[in-house]
């Protein structure tokens, strides 16, 4: 029984991840041709690199979720908080997409990546409560999205004429 319900955890813990990698893709390749022809930069990596380094935070997020997950006491305050923090995160990351790529809109992306700035240090800040690997385990994806942040301040700033 035990068995099943970690399997149970795990595809709960991996959905939310999942949804938002899918999401995102959606929104974000029939758009990459636009986003080829924005004026982005030095320090923008080449479009290679966003896959893999995707799937490692995702993988890290999805694993920092599982374990407040298996914590159970999900009626506790501290663990239901910390898992609608998380939900709230993972939603606004995957509507960043939506905002940048789909509506073609550097200023929508930024509105939406500062609120997942500051939802993600929440996130991290609740699973600190509840267990601190949980809460370490999201600091590559804080770091990434900060510089995520830089990078779509630089391309709206770079393109305001033009967007």
């Amino acid at each position: 029984f035990k068995r099943m319900e970690q399997v149970v955890l795990g595809i709960l813990a991996g959905a939310p991840e999942l949804l938002a990698a899918v999401l995102g893709n959606k929104a974000t390749f029939p758009n990459l041709p636009w986003y080829k022809g924005l004026k982005k930069p030095s320090f923008a990596p080449p479009n290679w690199l966003f896959g893999p380094v995707w799937t490692t935070l995702y993988i890290m997020i999805g694993y920092s979720f599982y374990r407040i997950l298996s914590l159970g006491y999900y009626t506790e305050t501290r663990v239901s908080s910390a898992i609608v923090a998380f939900l709230v995160q993972i939603t606004l990351n995957g509507l960043w997409s939506w905002a940048f790529f789909y509506s073609r809109s550097p200023i929508k992306g930024l509105g939406v990546i500062y609120a997942l700035d500051v939802a993600i240090l929440v996130t991290m800040e609740r699973f600190y409560r509840v267990d601190p690997v949980a809460s370490y385990l999201l600091i590559p994806y804080l770091a990434w999205v900060s510089f995520a942040t830089a990078l779509n301040h630089s391309i709206f700033r770079l393109n305001r004429k033009r967007v």
